[in-house]
C-alpha cells in the first residue's frame, strides 16, 4: 500500500530530525569532549583552572579584584586593571562601559537626593583612577585634561555670537558648586562653578590639557578597562610600577619580584599580534607560593 504523499515527507522529514540529532547532538559532542582531553588541550579545554594543592583557587583566563572587604587595594598583590563587569570581574555580566573618547562631561550628582553620587564621565573615571594609582604606587599619578583632585578638566565657553565672538561666560562642567574651579579665568573671563539642573548645552565643550606630563607615570592600561571586563592581563609597564610595593609588602628584594614578573610575561601572538601582558592571576598565585606572607 503506497502511502500518502504528505505522509511520506513527514516520514521523511523526521527521519533526516532523529539522524541529524544523533550526528550533532550526541555523536559530535562526544568526539569534540574526548579530543579536547587530549595532553596538550585538556587544561584550556577544562577552563585553565589554577589549583594551589588539591584546591582549586581561580582561572587563568578571568580576572580577579585584589582587594580587601571594603574595596582597597591589597598591597602584597599585583592589582588588575579596573573592570566593568558587575562589581568587578562577574563572569555572570561581563561587558565593558560602553563610554568612549567623547564622553568628558560628568552628570552632577542631584542635591536633593542624600548620597547621589552622580554619573562620571569617562574622563573623570580615568583621572580619579590615575590619581587613586599615583598615591598607591608612589608616583605622579597626573594626566592631561585632567585636574589636580582627579576629575575632567573640561569648561563650557560661551561665545556672545554662539561659536564665535568675545568669550561671555565660562563653566566647569565637571565641578558642582560651591567647588573652586580649577582654573580662575579663561581669556579673561572669570570661571563659575557648576550648578546642577542647569543648561550649559550652548556652550562650547573645552578640555583643558592642564601642566601634566606628556608620558604620564601611570599606564593607560591601569585606569581603563577591558572590553570584556575579564581580562587578567596587565602591561610590564603597569606590572613593573607595583614590583617595589609587592615587594616592600612581601618583605623582599624587589629584583626578586621582578623575576616573577618576567616569568609570568609572554609575548605578542605569533610574535606580532597585539601587546606583551603579564598574567596578573598567575603572578599573584606564584607570588603566595614563593614568598608567602606569614602572619
Amino acid at each position: 500500500m503506497r502511502l500518502p504523499m504528505w505522509v511520506s515527507q513527514h516520514l521523511a522529514a523526521l527521519r533526516a530530525l532523529l539522524v541529524l540529532t544523533v550526528l550533532t547532538g550526541i555523536v559530535y559532542p562526544l568526539v569534540i569532549t574526548g579530543v579536547a582531553q587530549l595532553p596538550g588541550l585538556k587544561h584550556h579545554a577544562d577552563g585553565s583552572l589554577i589549583k594551589v594543592g588539591d584546591k582549586t583557587v581561580a582561572s587563568a583566563l578571568v580576572g580577579h579584584l585584589f582587594t580587601d572587604s571594603d574595596g582597597n587595594p591589597l598591597v602584597q598583590y599585583f592589582q588588575t586593571r579596573p573592570s566593568a563587569a558587575g562589581a568587578g570581574y562577574d563572569p555572570t555580566a561581563t561587558a565593558a562601559s560602553n563610554l568612549g573618547p567623547e564622553s568628558v562631561v560628568d552628570t552632577l550628582p542631584d542635591p536633593s537626593k542624600p548620597g547621589d553620587a552622580g554619573k562620571p564621565s569617562l574622563l573623570t573615571q580615568v583621572c580619579a583612577r590615575s590619581i587613586a594609582v599615583g598615591k598607591l604606587e608612589g608616583v605622579d599619578g597626573r594626566r592631561p585634561y585632567c585636574t589636580p583632585d582627579g576629575m575632567g578638566a573640561v569648561l563650557a565657553v560661551f561665545h556672545r555670537d554662539g561659536l564665535t565672538g568675545p568669550v561671555t561666560r565660562v563653566v566647569s562642567l565637571n565641578q558642582a558648586c560651591p567647588a573652586r574651579p580649577f582654573v580662575s579665568t579663561y581669556q579673561g573671563v572669570p570661571v563659575e562653578c557648576a550648578k546642577f539642573g542647569e543648561d550649559y548645552s550652548r556652550g562650547v565643550v573645552t578640555p583643558i590639557r592642564g601642566d601634566a606630563p606628556a608620558a604620564p607615570a601611570v599606564p593607560a592600561d591601569a585606569v581603563t578597562a577591558s572590553g570584556s571586563g575579564l581580562d587578567p592581563q596587565i602591561s610590564p609597564a603597569y606590572a613593573r610600577l607595583q614590583a617595589a610595593r609587592v615587594a616592600k609588602a612581601r618583605g623582599v628584594d624587589v629584583s626578586a619580584v621582578l623575576k616573577l614578573v618576567d616569568a609570568h610575561t609572554t609575548g605578542r601572538a605569533l610574535g606580532f599580534m597585539g601587546e606583551p601582558a603579564v598574567n596578573v592571576v598567575e603572578l599573584n598565585v606564584d607570588l603566595d607560593r614563593t614568598y608567602p606572607i606569614h602572619g
